[in-house]
């Protein structure tokens, strides 16, 4: 069952601004470490921090919340498989509100998408719940 979808577009050259104007200030407060080292050494720094930006409003549209209700930037972390999709990591408030969200005997799956098109940035994250092993999906 989908418990969350989320959406979200970021303009890159408002996020170039953003960095040339607050540089590390925002960036320590939006983005863990991990996601800054990869945003580095990145061709285009900037359009990655926008897709990690908007992936980070989509996934707070998801939990159903936005960015209020104590849920921090960098209790939403995007990492990439070697393969090179997109995963999304919940810590603090935002693991806790996951946690909430979903139902008895159930785990919690969170899907992202991320995709570019200069200057856009666009992240689609859907939450989604399915039975645990030996529980069956009733409905």
């Amino acid at each position: 069952m989908i418990l969350g979808i989320g959406t979200d577009l970021a303009n890159i050259e408002r996020i170039a601004g953003v960095l040339a104007r607050h540089g590390d200030r925002f960036r320590n407060r939006v983005f863990t470490a991990a996601e800054q080292q990869k945003a580095e050494r990145r061709a285009d720094v900037a359009g990655t921090y926008a897709k990690r930006w908007a992936a980070k409003e989509a996934c707070s549209k998801a939990l159903g919340t936005g960015l209020r209700m104590g849920i921090a930037w960098k209790d939403m972390a995007v990492s990439n498989l070697r393969s090179g999709q997109p995963q999304m990591h919940l810590t603090g408030w935002a693991a806790d509100r996951l946690a909430a969200m979903t139902p008895p005997g159930h785990r919690s799956v969170i899907h992202l998408t991320l995709t570019d098109d200069h200057p856009w940035a666009q992240a689609i994250v859907v939450i989604e719940a399915l039975p645990e092993a030996g529980q069956e999906e009733k409905g």
